[in-house]
């Protein structure tokens, strides 16, 4: 049996997983939230993280009940995120590794979160939408690489839905993308946004200053909540529908923390029952930033034979999906 732990803080959650053998035996986590209409800055977003690492992992392994000894390698997220996060993350996982003598890994987050999606639904060979706060792209896999069929082309659909809370100063607490759900749930009325999808790709950045605008103006929260989602989420059910047809899909996987949205699983949920094609999700424990997804991605990555020696255990905030080689599947 091998057991991997992962570190995962590439963002405003600093969470450590244990797998073994696609059994996640511990995942806790913490979240850095901060006051209505402010976003979390890297700096004190780092200094949180700091504050919270070691009690965290004490608790992955209690949870675990396991020890050192019993820890066969350590991954940690290597990339892509916030700077000051991923290096804070990095340090405390190189320095586990060289005091317990394990095998270290750098982990691509979002090679992470479509793993961790793969392990907990069983989807076989899915398209897959990401989407997150600093995130947004169409992905499929084909010959060893996840391939990026569409992307956002400005901001991710998380740091729209972030920064939209910021102007109507709603609660982060737990998340801003779920209590502007809860607040779209009570919206009336629909009010038509820009609708920018380029091909593949989409973009976000008009939407958002649009409804800054309409929101300051004349105060409809509710309605632009529901306008809001609803917008930005058929846009992105276009764009999957038609990677699926160019790849002869029928599995769609949604992962990332935007993923555990309800609204948006049920409005994929709509396309696939159409195109006959099943949908795979997986709620807010697995879907925002966790541990367990590096663990699992690092556990792929040792038994195929990968390991990161100290002298490339960098961090890297611009770490794309397809730069990595998937030795680990057909």
């Amino acid at each position: 049996m091998t057991v991997v732990i992962g570190f995962e803080g590439s963002a405003n959650k600093i969470g450590v997983g244990i797998v073994r053998d696609g059994e996640v035996l511990s995942n806790p986590r913490r979240t850095y939230i901060t006051p209505p209409g402010q976003g979390f800055l890297p700096s004190e977003t780092a200094r949180h993280h700091r504050s919270v690492i070691l009690t965290v992992l004490k608790e992955a392994l209690e949870e675990a009940g396991l020890k050192p000894a019993d820890i066969d390698c350590v991954a940690y997220t290597k990339g892509p995120g916030m700077g000051a996060p991923l290096v804070t993350v990095a340090l405390v996982a190189r320095t586990v590794a060289q005091l317990w003598g394990k095998p270290l890994l750098g982990v691509n987050h979002c090679i992470g979160h479509i793993e961790m999606g793969r392990l907990i639904t069983q989807a076989n060979n899915p398209t897959v939408l990401y989407v997150s706060g600093g995130n947004t792209q169409v992905i499929a896999y084909s010959e060893r690489r996840y391939r990026i069929f569409g992307e956002t082309i400005d901001i991710a659909v998380g740091n729209c839905l972030d920064r939209f809370a910021r102007v109507i100063k709603i609660s982060n607490d737990p998340s801003p993308g779920y209590n502007i759900e809860q607040m779209a749930k009570k919206g009336t009325q629909y009010v038509e946004l820009p609708y920018t999808v380029k091909g593949m790709d989409v973009s976000f950045s008009g939407i958002l200053s649009y409804i800054e605008v309409r929101c300051r103006a004349f105060k409809w929260e509710l309605s632009s909540a529901l306008s809001c989602i609803e917008t930005l989420f058929s846009m992105l059910v276009e764009i999957t529908e038609r990677a699926m047809a160019h790849c002869s899909s029928q599995e769609v996987l949604i992962v990332g923390g935007v993923g555990c949205n309800l609204r948006l699983q049920e409005m994929m949920g709509v396309m696939c029952k159409e195109r006959g094609a099943k949908l795979f999700a997986t709620d807010e424990s697995f879907c925002i930033d966790n541990g367990a997804m590096i663990a699992q991605a690092g556990w792929e990555m040792f038994r195929s034979g990968q390991t990161t020696e100290l002298s490339d255990s960098w961090i890297t905030q611009r770490y794309r999906t397809d730069e990595v080689e998937v030795t680990w599947r057909d």
